[in-house]
């Protein structure tokens, strides 16, 4: 039998999806994966404030359509990793689905320079504030 070892971009992308089978916001189940030189630094996926109860626990805090009791997920790994005094400049994120504006936020200036990501999820500003600060956006395919 022949083994077909899969690709880095595929493989830190199946971890994130993994990752987001953690989340507690049954709205959207995101999972997010920092990664510098093929090491995995940090992993987030969406869930409520620690401590506090989650929204599949009690519900859902909407705000113009969205659950702000939910800490995305990558907001999350970006706070894993400060929490851990682990480095994440010049590094990679895989997520499930494209970063909403605020979490674009947080990634450009945690000096993430390329965004992995399977589905592109509602903000189309991140599209050109990428592109303003040199951030590359990679579409990966599914089947992954």
């Amino acid at each position: 039998m022949t083994h077909i070892r899969t690709e880095w971009d595929n493989y830190f992308m199946r971890i994130a999806t993994e990752v987001s089978t953690r989340s507690t916001c049954d709205r959207k189940f995101v999972g997010a994966v920092i990664v510098r030189e093929k090491m995995i630094l940090s992993t987030g996926y969406n869930g409520s404030i620690r401590g506090l109860a989650h929204c599949d626990e009690i519900g859902h805090e909407m705000v113009e359509g969205h659950c702000v009791r939910t800490v995305h997920a990558e907001a999350n790994a970006i706070v894993q990793a400060a929490r851990n005094g682990v480095t994440i400049e010049g590094a990679d994120i895989y997520v499930t689905a494209s970063p909403c504006y605020n979490c674009f936020k947080l990634i450009a200036n945690a000096g993430i320079r390329r965004i992995y990501y399977k589905e592109l999820y509602r903000d189309e500003r991140i599209i050109t504030h990428a592109k303003e600060a040199s951030i590359q956006l990679i579409k990966l395919e599914e089947g992954i």
